[in-house]
């Protein structure tokens, strides 16, 4: 028996949910209180439900990728990663958006659970930086159920092993999945995993190795004027150049048309 089955049901959360067209992606309009709670209810009931969290190159991405662009449309939740993201939520009427990005997201839902029976797991990365993320993760939160942690390897899998992580995940009995393979093979995987994978799987990016330490995040005072981005293209130029300075020139460009058309169509 499955040790999902075992488990009680949680009354499910009921949240509407409610949609920015950001481009042409789909963005939750959502509080950090409503994400993290509907989180905990789908991780409680064991439902099989994928989270993205779209900053920049994200919805550029989705929005010029069709299969991506499929695979975002179909998220359970997708977040406003990225100040842009969320600057341009306000813009569209939405004034109180916060933006909702991977990192917090996981350490502050590592905080609340911890108090809680449900267990997390964490897929991606490297076998060093998972072992110091675990360390780093229950010196922060001591009672910290981790049930488990899969490194896997940087190639496309067999069918086999496959099956094998996806029956080790859900006989772990956790409940959320945080997903660390980088955009866009985490979302992929995400998209394929829902509904043989019984948890809420969360895709975090980078977050595994800001709170392992071993890439190093920016300065509080950048995260909180919209210029983390720049720190990391700093750290790394040579891979994230293209990323970023591509990506967020085509954002501008295609934000600016958004806004001048909805201003354009509005009545005198």
């Amino acid at each position: 028996m499955e040790v999902a089955a075992l488990l009680p049901v949680v009354k499910a959360v009921t949240l509407q949910r409610q949609l920015a067209q950001v481009l042409n992606v789909s963005i939750d309009v959502i509080t950090w209180d409503d994400a993290l709670s509907q989180i905990n209810t789908w991780a409680m009931n064991h439902e099989s439900r994928y989270v993205c969290i779209c900053n920049v190159h994200s919805v550029v991405t989705a929005s010029q990728d069709d299969e991506f662009g499929r695979v975002v449309r179909e998220a359970d939740m997708v977040t406003p990663d990225g100040a842009p993201v969320a600057w341009m939520m306000r813009r569209l009427g939405y004034i109180h958006q916060q933006r909702i990005n991977g990192p917090d997201l996981m350490w502050k839902y590592c905080e609340q659970v911890q108090s809680r029976s449900e267990s997390v797991f964490f897929y991606g990365n490297t076998e060093e930086t998972l072992g110091i993320l675990k360390t780093k993760l229950l010196e922060a939160f001591p009672r910290l159920k981790i049930a488990g942690a899969i490194s896997p390897p940087f190639r496309k899998l067999t069918a086999d092993e496959d099956d094998a992580i996806i029956a080790q995940i859900n006989a772990s009995g956790a409940g959320s999945v945080w997903v660390s393979l980088g955009c866009p093979k985490q979302e992929i995987w995400m998209n394929a995993h829902r509904g043989r994978i019984n948890a809420v799987m969360v895709g975090v990016g980078a977050a595994f190795d800001y709170h392992a330490g071993t890439i190093k995040r920016a300065p509080k005072w950048m995260q909180e004027i919209g210029l983390e981005w720049f720190f990391r293209l700093m750290v790394d130029p040579r891979r994230l150049w293209r990323r970023y300075l591509v990506t967020n020139i085509f954002f501008i460009y295609y934000a600016t048309r958004q806004l001048l058309k909805i201003k354009n169509t509005k009545p005198d």
